[in-house]
């Protein structure tokens, strides 16, 4: 088993003192898949997780399924998404499961308390929830539509044999440019097959979504252009109110787009620049991810270097707290980026 030669990219401390160290790895490419700029080893292996949503549409997309059953732009934001499970968010997917007439008991993601909720906010007394609440429930939505759209079994829709998932690992492997034997395979959170690539091979996808850029393949181009312009003009149903990829998107002013993904993966695609960015720390630690991505984009000169950008307080470095609220300590990204 290969081990990632990671770097430190973000420390917390209490009283000053260091208290834990979150390693990772950083890399920006560009369209062409040049790297451009690292931390740490932009040549390890990692599970896309949630990152990889864009590219799991692009079949529905790419074959004419949101005009044959006139989905809008905010569901084909929910596809790409790992919502809140708030209510235009659950509204988005049910509107999609009236469409291709299917239940929320067709979706395979399962189900858990929408992410909205957290112990300070709690849900009413007396609320259910379902598989729509799920925060994959969009991307899993457009799964069932492919199959719909194409006359395909819906019951085996997370099988890694089923057409659908082949479809997508050959688009994936067509716009990395890693041959599909060579993608890691697994299972994500919500049942559905899962890629892993060369954390720069995620860059490039990233950087392809935000150029509109099919790797060679112009019948993609517009399919990217359709996706990453969904979720730009619709960034609060790709995550929900309270979310560093909201803040960060927002940050933009229409530029990028940023989307989480589980275990500590964040990616960021710049249409002004053609750049991808995608960050891996070690441990998973959100906060972490969240203040490393907003150090490489002041970095990479996207963001200003010194002053204070109000929607990123959150995230950017924040102060670690007790609960009364007293200071605790703080959350420092200490990445330095390498340029090539």
């Amino acid at each position: 088993m290969d081990f990632p030669a990671h770097v430190p990219l973000a420390i917390a401390t209490r009283n000053d003192h260091v208290e834990r160290i979150h390693w990772g790895s950083v890399a920006v490419v560009d369209n062409e898949g040049c790297l451009l700029a690292y931390a740490g080893d932009p040549g390890s292996m990692m599970f896309s997780r949630s990152t990889l949503k864009p590219f799991q549409a692009i079949p529905f997309v790419r074959d004419g399924g949101v005009e044959h059953f006139g989905f809008s732009d905010e569901q084909v934001a929910i596809m790409c998404a790992s919502h809140s499970g708030e209510t235009p968010h659950v509204n988005a997917v049910s509107g999609i499961l009236s469409k291709i007439q299917r239940a929320s008991s067709d979706l395979g993601c399962g189900c858990h308390l929408p992410d909205f909720y957290t112990a300070d906010n709690l849900p009413p007394q007396g609320f259910r929830y379902d598989q729509r609440h799920h925060n994959c429930s969009g991307k899993h939505s457009g799964f069932l539509a492919y199959c719909c759209l194409h006359g395909l079994p819906t019951e085996t829709y997370l099988s890694p044999e089923h057409a659908l998932q082949r479809d997508i690992q050959r688009q994936v492997a067509t716009l990395t440019g890693v041959a599909e034997n060579q993608l890691w395979t697994g299972i994500d959170g919500c049942n559905a097959p899962n890629l892993g690539m060369p954390l720069s091979r995620l860059a490039l996808l990233w950087a392809r979504l935000a150029s509109a850029d099919g790797g060679g393949d112009a019948s993609l181009d517009p399919v990217l252009r359709r996706l990453f312009d969904a979720m730009r003009s619709h960034p609060e149903m790709v995550s929900g109110t309270g979310r560093a990829d909201l803040g960060i998107t927002l940050s933009s002013n229409g530029d990028w787009v940023a989307k989480t993904g589980a275990d500590g993966v964040q990616t960021v695609g710049i249409r002004s620049r053609g750049l991808g960015v995608a960050v891996k720390i070690s441990d998973g630690d959100f906060p972490s991810v969240f203040a490393v991505t907003i150090a490489v984009l002041k970095q990479l000169g996207v963001l200003d270097q010194d002053g204070e950008i109000p929607l990123l307080a959150p995230w950017a470095d924040p102060v670690l707290r007790s609960y009364n609220g007293s200071r605790a300590g703080q959350l420092k990204a200490t990445v330095q980026l390498k340029f090539v």
